[in-house]
């Protein structure tokens, strides 16, 4: 049986346990996307979880979706994820960048006033935080059929960058109602070309991208997160043999391409997830949603009902850089303060202290 402290092989790596640091929007990048030497501090600080994930990463202008979130695809930010990497690698740890098109939710006056590009053009719900306060998002523009290699060729692009850097490799973020997973929904997908209209179809985008880039780094680098039916920013999935059959094409395909892991999110008891699981020949990674918070004792229960091989912490790691030693010692938790999740300063980010 699994132990939560013990070593594991996942891809290329062997991670000192089996807890990870989940991807997080923090918002402390420069305006043009550049990590900044508090960023290098945070993720240094947190490098004993045996994996950290980054927050989404943009693998071009067009990709972006919110304020001061980091990019992949400038020397200048490129040269700066190097200085992130060396702060992990210095203590010990493994770190992936996640790759995050923001497709539609995404707003010009968060990326240089760049467009804004989705499968089809229907705006996202909600607003956008910008500079000047919330936005409605844009009608994006539908990319054409010619363009989607462009757009792949932008996700290999940053996963040579992020190697390039000394990251320990990606995960491509098709979750939670962005780009990728604009693709894979009937509601955010309303293509008629051999990108849309069928589960096939659908799952193509995806799939073309994760070969894309397993090509360019080699697929014992890449993992992949996907959110089946949890219906974020308008990418519904409510037809549950629809979705079945999309995510049954889909994960097939990546497993036969040999990638690093898969990362769910939602609750793995679900017949579907449970499905999808068992159908990945790879590590799998489970976050377990927003409610209840991961504890220890619910993360070495999803390892023992072999639900998960890893499991991803959110809240936890941003209060407790040393989250693995108190787990391990059972000593109490920091508290987060959410009023500084995002954006700011070090408050909140790299002011909580240690045991």
């Amino acid at each position: 049986m699994a132990d939560l402290f013990e070593p594991v092989t996942v891809g290329k790596w062997t991670l000192n346990n089996r807890i990870v640091m989940a991807p997080m929007t923090r918002n402390r990048a420069t305006p043009d996307g550049v990590p900044t030497d508090l960023m290098a501090t945070y993720y240094g600080q947190r490098a004993t979880a045996g994996l950290i994930i980054t927050e989404g990463v943009q693998p071009s202008t067009v990709g972006q979706g919110y304020m001061n979130s980091p990019g992949l695809h400038t020397p200048a930010q490129i040269a700066a994820w190097r200085t992130v990497a060396d702060a992990v690698h210095q203590h010990g740890g493994r770190i992936v960048a996640q790759i995050m098109h923001a497709g539609r939710v995404s707003h010009p006056d968060n990326k240089h006033h760049a467009e804004t590009v989705a499968p089809s053009a229907i705006a996202a719900p909600g607003e956008m935080f910008t500079a000047t306060g919330p936005q409605p998002h844009p009608v994006p523009r539908a990319l054409d059929t010619d363009e989607i290699p462009l757009v792949i060729d932008e996700y290999a692009h940053a996963a040579r960058a992020a190697v390039d850097a000394g990251l320990d490799g990606i995960e491509l973020h098709a979750a939670n109602g962005y780009l990728l997973h604009q693709f894979l929904a009937p509601h955010t997908n309303r293509r008629t070309d051999s990108y849309g209209g069928t589960p096939k179809a659908r799952a193509r985008f995806v799939i073309e991208v994760a070969q894309a880039v397993s090509d360019a780094i080699g697929g014992e680098r890449v993992g992949i997160r996907i959110s089946p039916a949890i219906n974020l920013h308008g990418a519904i999935e409510d037809d549950a043999d629809d979705t079945a059959a999309t995510y049954r094409t889909l994960v097939d395909a990546l497993s036969a391409m040999g990638l690093a892991y898969l990362h769910t999110i939602g609750d793995p008891t679900t017949p579907l997830i449970e499905d999808l699981s068992h159908r990945f020949a790879g590590p799998r990674i489970i976050s377990n949603g927003w409610d209840p918070v991961t504890d220890a004792a619910i993360a070495q229960s999803l390892l023992d009902g072999d639900q998960a091989d890893l499991v991803a912490v959110g809240r936890a790691f941003i209060a407790n850089p040393d989250l693995v030693q108190r787990w391990r010692t059972q000593a109490p938790l920091n508290q987060p303060d959410v009023n500084t999740f995002y954006g700011g300063d070090h408050r909140g980010y790299t002011d909580y202290p240690p045991l």
